[in-house]
This record gives C-alpha cells, structure tokens and sequence, in this order.
C-alpha cells in the first residue's frame, strides 16, 4: 500500500511553459491526501528558491530540497548533509579560472559568483525567478555550510571539474546547469530519510520526476513514475 507521494517540482509538478500547478494536478493530490496518504516535494531547487507551488503548499508533509542534501518537515530538521569546505574552495576557483557563473546555496543564504547572462536565463527564463538581485557576493560564502553548487557549465566542462572534488558528485535535470552535492547523497537517500522519520518504509513510497536527478529515487522506491517528458 503506497502511504507517501514524492513529487519532484520543475517539468514535473509544475511545467516549464507554465510555471504552474495544473488544476488537474492540484485536485489529484487533494485527493490523494483525503485518502491518506503523506505528500512531499523532491527538488533539486533549495528551500529558499520554492516560491511555485502555493496552490498545493498546505497539502505539503515536508521537503526533500537540494537533492536530498536538506529535508525537513515543518521547523524539524530530518536529514541535512553540507559539501567539504575544501571541494567549496575548489569550486569557487574554477568558477575564476574557467569563467562560468555558479549558485553556492548555503544554510543561510545564496551566493553567486560571476554574474552573467547564463546565469540570468537560468533563473530568470528556467526557473522563473527574476531573484538575482537577492543573491550575495560568493565572497561571503566561508561564514556559510554550501548544501549544493550549481554552475552553468556543459558536460564537457563538468567532466574537468568534477574529479578535483573528491567529496562531491553531479546531476543534472537541465542541459544548462549541473548540481553538485555531497557525495553520497541524492533524492533516494533524503526520502529515506523522511520515510524513517515518518515510520513507513520506501518500498511504500511512489515518486513522481522527469530529470536526471529524479532517476535514484524512482529507483528506490516501492513505485516510480518517469514523466512523458523526462530524459532517459
């Protein structure tokens, strides 16, 4: 019996065209959540950045955000893993030396380091989120625990970059952009971590994704739903 709905959020609950919950979507978990089961979001996208889904946020159990790297369930926080200090440093060096624009999501804040156009289209034209005046100077990142970096970068820039941080691995639901997360850690294990918290177990979980980064967890679970639209 499937107790817990996990829905990723970007060309899954919410489409790129739209940036809206359908109405169709909206009226289905209702009644999902009227026959008992629990309904969590699975995203990529930090809890700072989810401003999408307010037509089903009070129908919201808790969050496994930043690929599984932080969940929580209202103010308890179930699972939270940050990427070494010294992969961050990494990072940043790349992002000076190569030229690309990254989003460092810290505990506390977003940073962003070399501001540019890609950047702007991600957020802006993506994500929908025309926020990049909201982001700090990445120099202001080292008070900060980063759950996640996600540079503008292509496959053949991620495959330079990602063998010099050893404390870290890649996903990636867009062509534009990768995430980069501790080591370790993806959506499969942050709903595990919720599925222990709420005493049921994966296998009675069904998921819902269409990117890369949604392949662990429909893998993981007892039923996983790839979208008509996801990538292999």
């Amino acid at each position: 019996m499937t107790k817990a709905l996990f829905f990723d959020i970007d060309g899954t609950l919410v489409s790129f065209k739209t940036h809206r919950v359908p109405d169709s979507t909206i009226e289905a978990i209702g009644r999902a959540k009227t026959a008992g089961c629990l309904i969590f979001i699975s995203t990529g996208r930090p809890v700072q950045l989810i401003d999408n889904i307010g037509a089903v946020e009070h129908l919201i159990d808790g969050y496994v955000t930043t690929n599984g790297a932080h969940c929580f369930s209202g103010d308890t926080l179930l699972f939270e893993r940050t990427i070494p200090r010294e992969d961050v440093k990494k990072m940043w060096e790349f992002s000076q030396k190569i030229g690309f624009s990254a989003l460092f999501v810290g505990r506390n804040d977003i940073y962003v380091a070399n501001k540019d156009e890609k950047m702007a289209a991600v957020i802006e034209n993506l994500l929908n989120l025309p926020k990049m005046q909201d982001c700090h100077d990445v120099s202001g990142l080292s008070g900060d625990d980063i759950y996640q970096i996600s540079p503008v970068v292509n496959p053949q820039e991620e495959a330079i970059i990602m063998p010099s941080l050893p404390g870290c691995s890649s996903c990636r639901w867009s062509p534009a952009f990768m995430d980069v997360i501790p080591k370790g850690v993806d959506k499969a294990r942050g709903i595990a971590a919720v599925a222990g918290h709420f005493g049921f177990g994966i296998d009675e979980c069904m998921a819902f994704g269409d990117g890369g980064n949604d392949i662990a967890m429909l893998k993981a679970v007892g039923t996983g739903i790839a979208m008509g639209n996801s990538s292999d």
